[in-house]
């Protein structure tokens, strides 16, 4: 009986003694945390499979690491609590102290939470490696905010929250708990050693990947904490491909390579087992200028070819009837970087962050390469600042002539001197991610003028922003108000027709090819870790006096490649792309990836591995690209698959990729 009052004295002074506020703040949290997962499981519901025993489980995960964060949170006010002398506790230090950390975790707390909400509507899924890189790149960032959501009521919420729990606190009288009972240094330890000793052991033992038991997306992300996934995102920023995923032998990996990458007019130019160097042979060489369009998250889902009956891409659906259209293309990733690695380098998405931006990037092998060999001066345009996702120095690096805003961000001295600044007074519209489209488009045919009164033969890789939030715009230019998606997408369109209606007039226009692309859908959120259909984007080869549909399966990668084939190039190649022309039936592949899980779609037939070496196949249905996971696995696309990740990422780490002068 007394062992009972004992216990039960014991667990009143949580609440009602000197850890008082300790115990509220982190129930507090965790309830919180719960409420959030609620609404993002009744969110994305649509895109849950409901198997009672997967979301039981992912609401325990998330328990986890709800109380995991909640110490982590609270642990400088736990050892706090445990070292303060007696005399002390409830004295103006122990008030300030207290008061003072809890105003900052509050507003971590509430910040992080209400961060959550607008990530989740953007990208399906919890804080990943852009909300990591999104710190570094805060006027962008803050301005986005700013102009996509009304930052004042953001504050006085954010305010008002951290208010009313202090009030809260105030009035169940937890503070005064906490400040008179002066409880001895022994009884404190009894309590607070327990609790130090469970954040050890959480934080040590809680990894991000415990979450990834379903092959439903939705249901894993819902099992994760924001605030936790942001600090694994952090720590795991960076990923080595042969300590994280499955590989091959060296030599079996190379070997499956140098088989898949052959086309039908190409010839390995040496017998060396690692050297993917190819002599490709083309007939009636010509070149045209190559304006190089890609254009900000414009899913294939916009396009009325593809079944959107909402007219907001009228200009895109005429030039598809025009040009040579591709109809089954896929995006390698759900990020910009991502499509310009794509378009540039021509290569499989490797794990972690895009090449774009990671280090000693400069003089890879290109498609600049190819540009440069056949003498043309190729430049990078871009209507924001350049040193956003380090695409300054990466296209700099390749030997691009620089075109940004340049607010005199820093770059190395070689590029500095090939960098041209957008003025203001070229500029009629701004918002947080650049210059409007059609201001963009302004400094394509001012370029191209000038290269023109050269002689020299241009290739401009153009970058637009509108189709971005907040979805701003030049005011009276189409029919739908501002701040939609449809809105945006609608006006890209109209500047690309207007853009392209400018082009026609101008002499150079005749000896001008238009490539134009998307860069990756408009959103990636679904069942799956990669959700095939979120990852089909348009695109159209425009003037070169054809007309087709290309119907066969293809890879951001085979765009320029597939170009330089329709335009008759013998060139040598290093690149991953094939020329979509040249390609034997039956091989014909895309390749999806995001951050950790990477995948090759060939066949009707999906292969996935991620950074905990697992692998896993789906059979692809035909007409809504769903999947369904299959027990016997294909081990030629297996193998093929782990091939091509592989010894991409090992050669742009040893340095492969660089070019050879």
């Amino acid at each position: 009986m007394n062992s009972k009052k004992a216990l039960n004295t014991n667990f009143s002074r949580l609440f009602s003694g000197r850890f008082a506020v300790f115990f509220s703040v982190l129930c507090l949290y965790i309830i919180l945390s719960s409420l959030i997962r609620v609404i993002f499981l009744i969110w994305s519901s649509s895109n849950i499979d409901f198997k009672v025993l997967a979301i039981l489980r992912a609401f325990g995960t998330g328990f986890l690491y709800d109380v995991t964060m909640g110490l982590m949170f609270l642990l400088l006010y736990q050892l706090y609590l445990l070292i303060l002398p007696k005399k002390w506790i409830g004295s103006s230090l122990d008030k300030i102290f207290t008061y003072g950390y809890l105003a900052i975790i509050f507003i971590i707390i509430y910040f992080s939470l209400l961060a959550e909400i607008p990530f989740w509507d953007e990208f399906g899924i919890r804080f990943n490696f852009i909300a990591v890189d999104y710190l570094i790149y805060t006027y962008e960032v803050v301005e986005n905010i700013n102009q996509s959501y009304p930052l004042p009521l953001i504050i006085g919420l954010l305010v008002a929250l951290i208010v009313g729990t202090f009030v809260l606190l105030t009035k169940t009288k937890k503070f005064k708990s906490t400040f008179s009972d002066q409880v001895s240094f022994k009884k404190r330890a009894v309590y607070i050693l327990p609790m130090l000793f469970l954040t050890v052991i959480l934080g040590l033992t809680m990894k991000n990947k415990f979450a990834d038991f379903s092959n439903n997306k939705v249901v894993n992300e819902l099992g994760k904490n924001g605030a936790f996934s942001f600090i694994a995102a952090f720590q795991a920023n960076e990923l080595d491909y042969m300590r994280f995923y499955p590989t091959l032998p060296e030599k079996n990996a190379y070997a499956i390579l140098k088989k898949n990458l052959l086309q039908n007019n190409q010839t390995y130019k040496s017998n060396q087992w690692d050297d993917i160097m190819r002599s490709t042979v083309g007939n009636a060489e010509k070149r045209p200028n190559i304006v190089l369009v890609t254009i900000e998250s414009f899913s294939g889902e916009f396009l009325k070819a593809f079944g959107n009956q909402d007219n907001i891409t009228p200009n895109y659906d005429k030039l598809a009837t025009e040009g040579i259209f591709f109809t089954q293309l896929y995006a390698t990733g759900t990020r910009t970087v991502r499509g310009m690695e794509a378009l540039t380098l021509s290569v499989p998405p490797t794990p972690g962050n895009s090449i774009v931006r990671r280090p000693d990037n400069a003089n890879l092998f290109s498609i600049a390469s190819v540009l440069r060999a056949k003498n043309y001066h190729p430049y990078f345009i871009y209507g924001g600042d350049g040193y956003f996702d380090n695409m300054n120095n990466f296209f700099g690096g390749q030997g691009f002539d620089i075109v940004d805003r340049d607010r005199g961000n820093p770059l190395s001295d070689e590029i500095k001197t090939k960098r041209f600044a957008i003025e203001d007074h070229e500029v009629t519209f701004e918002n947080a991610w650049g210059i409007c489209d059609e201001d963009i488009y302004r400094q394509s045919l001012k370029y191209a003028d000038q290269s023109s009164r050269q002689n020299q033969p241009f290739f401009q890789f153009i970058m637009t922003t509108s189709n971005h939030k907040p979805y701003t715009f030049p005011a009276g230019k189409i029919d739908l108000p501002q701040g939609d998606r449809n809105a945006a997408v609608k006006y890209t369109d109209y500047a690309l027709g207007k853009y392209l209606a400018e082009a026609r007039q101008k002499p150079w226009f005749r000896n001008t090819v238009f490539v134009i692309v998307a860069d990756h859908c408009a959103s990636s959120a679904g069942k799956w870790e990669i959700n095939i259909e979120k990852h089909h984007i348009p695109a159209v080869i425009y003037n070169l006096g054809k007309i087709e549909k290309i119907d066969r399966l293809t890879s951001q990668i085979d765009v320029m490649p597939t170009l330089f084939g329709y335009l008759g190039w013998n060139y040598d190649s290093s690149l991953y792309g094939k020329d979509i022309n040249q390609t034997k039936i039956g091989d014909e592949r895309a390749f999806l990836g995001n951050y950790r899980t990477l995948g090759l779609l060939k066949n009707n037939q999906f292969t996935q591995i991620d950074d905990r070496k697992k692998i896993k196949q789906f059979q692809v249905s035909a007409d809504e690209q769903s999947l369904r996971e299959v027990k016997t696995k294909n081990n030629a696309l297996v193998s093929e698959t782990i091939a091509f990740y592989q010894t991409a990422s090992v050669r742009y780490r040893n340095g492969k990729m660089k070019e050879h002068k």
